[in-house]
């Protein structure tokens, strides 16, 4: 799977997309990643990627003009691409959402600064999509949580077997998400809480249906 990150600042993308089981896809030729510098399509000395706003207002607002030549050039190679706009008016992401994504091929996301898109910049993208219901600096936090969380359900990336038994994996009969059943480890007894017995039992018939039970106890509350 490929995605192209339309940006102004690509070296965000350094870190968080190069260590851990992401960069190992990477590695692997199971994950591929383009970002796309906006500034490189402006046409003046100064690179100047926004304007002021028609009206009046604080602020300024990314051109349509720049956004459609970074968004073709991207097309001009990856023409299959689904181009997606990072923005607080999307539709909320999640793990569903994270699964449609993963049976693409070709995603590009596109990442708002300052005060936003120029509002031409809708009629360009075949999706809009959200992290939640607050304001950050920028889209490429969005984006980087997006890769990685759809990243992670692409096959070979991480052992199937521990996909499917995560958190948002698995919903009940209202719909609603469950998390994960409580995991232990050693020390045995800590503060003086100690790990239940049944999962020191060795019966994993019973574990499993105490496993299973915690599942289903711990809902996801929207």
């Amino acid at each position: 799977m490929k995605f192209n990150i339309i940006t102004l600042f690509p070296q965000m993308f350094n870190g968080p997309l190069t260590e851990s089981i992401i960069g190992r896809a990477k590695d692997e030729g199971l994950l591929e990643i383009n970002t796309v510098q906006v500034r490189d399509f402006a046409s003046d000395k100064h690179q100047t990627v926004d304007d002021t706003p028609y009206g009046g207002g604080k602020g300024m607002v990314l051109k349509v003009d720049i956004l459609d030549q970074a968004i073709e050039s991207v097309k001009s190679s990856n023409p299959n691409t689904a181009v997606i706009i990072m923005s607080p008016r999307g539709r909320t992401f999640n793990q569903d959402v994270a699964k449609e994504l993963s049976n693409l091929e070709n995603v590009t996301l596109v990442c708002g600064h300052y005060e936003g898109f120029d509002e031409r910049i809708y009629d360009l993208a075949d999706d809009v999509i959200s992290i939640g219901d607050f304001v950050l600096t920028g889209g490429e936090i969005p984006a980087m949580a997006i890769i990685d969380a759809t990243a992670r359900l692409l096959p070979g990336v991480i052992v199937e077997e521990s996909a499917e038994k995560e958190s948002f994996m698995e919903k009940n009969n209202q719909g609603d998400y469950l998390l994960e059943y409580p995991q232990y480890t050693r020390p045995l007894e800590y503060k003086g809480k100690k790990v239940p017995d049944i999962l020191l039992s060795g019966n994993h018939a019973e574990i499993e249906k105490w496993r299973e039970l915690n599942l289903k106890a711990q809902k996801y509350v929207k």
